[in-house]
């Protein structure tokens, strides 16, 4: 599977974005997706994912410093993964990175566990 992020710029503080994860090839169904990112000089930490279970009920999982910030969610139809980014801090600025790992759950999903990435986007959040 290939996974195409987008949605990433620059932002003031308090701003909005919206990334996107396209996924070709397959769907997301046997799939957990996450968003990790990765600022510089620092390690790459898991920020938000979802994965799915029976009839596409949904799981999610967020960064402790971006919860009630972010939401992940999906258009299964288009093979998509969002992470809307509201209240957008400085702190947030990083390459932003989506991921999925094959017949994962987000509960236990980890860099380590990661079976494809994407190429990073940037977002850019200024003071």
């Amino acid at each position: 599977v290939q996974l195409q992020a987008s949605g990433g710029g620059l932002v003031q503080a308090g701003g909005s974005l919206r990334l996107s994860c396209a996924a070709s090839g397959r769907t997301f169904s046997n799939y957990a997706v996450a968003w990790f990112r990765q600022s510089p000089g620092k390690e790459r930490v898991f920020v938000a994912g979802i994965s799915w279970g029976a009839f596409w009920s949904t799981t999610t999982k967020y960064l402790d410093s971006v919860k009630g910030r972010f939401t992940v969610s999906s258009d299964n139809a288009k093979n998509t993964v969002y992470l809307q980014m509201n209240s957008l801090k400085p702190e947030d600025t990083a390459i932003y990175y989506c991921a999925a790992e094959v017949g994962g759950t987000i509960a236990t999903m980890s860099e380590k566990s990661v079976n494809y990435w994407g190429q990073g986007t940037q977002v850019t959040v200024s003071s």
